[in-house]
């Protein structure tokens, strides 16, 4: 970074772009550090995701004791969770409390898209434009925009000009839908299709589901929250954050680490129906070998087809249903009652996955030569994951590049925080960290703590910009790429890739290496002076003493995670 000129009066210390999980989070830590900070958010209220995914069904698939945040000890005292997962609207009414108890949204912008972020060189800041004709200068501009938000349209022709609704379940409307008495179309079989599938079928006439892939689904085995269980979480909340913090996954669950294929046939029944009868994402904890040797995954896999096969009434429709692939190479769905609901008369599976749906005409959907008939069409086809919400922001970094033009063959990051030609521009759970392999909002929080960290030991320094050096991501664009590829995960189609929407480079986007290990070359690269980073043009000084919140002074889970799997890359992960 060549030596800048003399800083300019800025309007905030920082702009925050987004007001979910994230972006909350990050102005609470702005504001405990003096800094000052302007959240702009698209949506009318707080929630990220939790805003926008109204959909029927929707609900968190992590633990809903461990899915919230933890750098408020009475925070985690005077909010009760209801449900073992808990659902969209007690999701959305936690963010909302949050907001209100710290006095959030006096600093937040409602309604208001950032419409351009530009950095100026000669100013040392940032130079900011909004939907509603704001333009404002920041020295930091922080990306709070979520990895699972610019909702994935199908282009199909005729869906647009369909006389009846269309809805996405990404961006669901606030009051609702009444599908009663109504033919409906539901496109997709992701998460967000096997959430709402059976609801929409309570409701609907008749209900016709469109399917390009099958995926694995686990039940939720969802329940009320035993007030016992709930009391002696309270009574020692940190510890099971420390736990959680200490596991691959950024949350904590019974983890079994020997290799399916050590186990008689017998054993690996008897432990799959144990992690089954749990339910959930840590199904995959069943064996510490299946997302890394082909085999023991399909040990694995026949048990989960196995399940279907036994559920679905119809061998033909249960064939449909029944992936082929590798289980866990997409994530893991979590329903209740999905595959029973294709039992029911009233519920036809169409299979695309030869030849996409032709078109939407003005009665249905068109598909294999076949018209079936819709009044509403429900798009469960996903988000343009990772890279989707810059993309529809113009950010221009040094020298006029556009951040779209740098990553055009694939997002380039260091540590999934910063990148080369874009000073003072921190991403939260960008691409190239843990973010959608980890407890979203553990990795939230530990990625503001770093951002919050370096801004402070900036100010104690009297730095005005940072910006990584292009060896450093480099070597850590490398690095992710090689953990990823010892991992099955990075051998099938999945939006991990961007496999879901055309055109998109297949790059394997998070990083699968390991929550707490991620977390320690974080915490490195601080403590050794923010190595591989430029402060103002000169390497930056280990004086003074860099800043670190302690919590995130995590030690690995040796009962999980061995000296030989980190060197191999050889880390489990849900």
């Amino acid at each position: 970074m060549p030596n800048a000129p003399s800083p300019q009066p800025v309007d905030f210390d920082a702009v925050v772009v987004g007001a979910g999980f994230a972006g909350m989070y990050m102005l609470h830590a702005l504001r405990r550090l003096g800094f000052t900070a302007r959240v702009y958010e698209t949506g009318d209220d707080v929630g990220g995701t939790w805003y926008w995914n109204r959909y029927p069904g929707a609900r968190c698939d992590i633990e809903s004791l461990q899915y919230s945040y933890s750098f408020s000890e009475e925070l985690d005292q005077e909010w009760t969770w209801s449900e073992k997962y808990a659902p969209q609207p007690e999701i959305l009414a936690y963010a909302r409390h949050v907001a209100d108890r710290f006095d959030l949204r006096r600093d937040i912008q409602f309604e208001t898209a950032v419409t351009a972020a530009a950095y100026d060189e000669a100013g040392v800041c940032w130079r900011i434009e909004t939907s509603k004709g704001d333009a404002v200068s920041a020295r930091f501009c922080i990306m709070a925009v979520g990895c699972l938000s610019a909702a994935n349209v199908p282009d199909i022709p005729g869906l647009q000009e369909f006389p009846g609704p269309v809805y996405h379940t990404g961006q669901w409307p606030k009051a609702g839908v009444d599908f009663t008495g109504l033919k409906v179309a539901v496109i997709g079989t992701g998460s967000s299709a096997i959430q709402s599938i059976p609801l929409i079928a309570d409701q609907a006439a008749a209900l016709t589901v469109f399917q390009r892939t099958a995926n694995y689904s686990i039940p939720a085995w969802n329940e009320t929250l035993d007030p016992a269980r709930l009391a002696a979480v309270k009574a020692d909340y940190p510890a099971l954050r420390a736990k959680a913090r200490a596991r691959p996954t950024g949350f904590y669950f019974p983890f079994n680490a020997k290799p399916a294929l050590s186990a008689s046939p017998e054993e690996r029944e008897r432990q799959y129906q144990e992690f089954w009868d749990r339910g959930g994402l840590p199904f995959l904890g069943a064996f510490g070998d299946l997302l890394f040797d082909r085999d023991a995954n399909e040990t694995g896999a026949e048990f989960v087809r196995a399940k279907i096969r036994a559920v679905v009434d119809d061998p033909a429709v249960a064939d449909l249903l029944t992936p082929k692939d590798i289980l866990g190479c997409k994530r893991l769905c979590v329903d209740t009652g999905y595959y029973q609901t294709f039992n029911r008369p009233h519920v036809k599976l169409v299979d695309v996955s030869k030849r996409p749906i032709e078109r939407v005409s003005a009665t249905g959907v068109v598909a294999n030569g076949v018209e079936y008939a819709a009044d509403a069409i429900v798009c469960a086809t996903g988000f343009a994951a990772m890279t989707g919400s810059f993309d529809r922001i113009p950010i221009t970094g040094r020298d006029g590049l556009p951040l779209a033009k740098k990553w055009e063959a694939g997002p380039r990051t260091y540590l999934g925080l910063t990148t080369v030609g874009f000073p003072n521009f921190f991403t939260i759970t960008g691409p190239g960290s843990p973010s959608v392999l980890a407890s979203m909002v553990q990795a939230i929080e530990q990625h503001v703590d770093w951002i919050a960290d370096c801004m402070a030991h900036m100010r104690d320094i009297g730095a005005a910009a940072i910006e990584p050096t292009l060896p450093v991501e480099d070597d850590w664009v490398e690095h992710v790429n090689t953990v990823a590829a010892i991992s099955l995960r990075s051998t099938c189609s999945s939006w991990y890739v961007g496999a879901n929407m055309p055109g998109r480079p297949r790059v394997f986007m998070p990083y699968i290496g390991g929550f707490p290990v991620y977390v320690q070359k974080c915490n490195e690269v601080m403590t050794d002076g923010f190595i591989g980073f430029l402060f103002d043009g000169a390497p930056a000084s280990q004086t003074p003493e860099v800043r670190l919140t302690e919590r995130w002074r995590v030690p690995l889970d040796i009962d999980v995670i061995s000296p030989a799997m980190i060197a191999a890359g050889r880390v489990p992960i849900v």
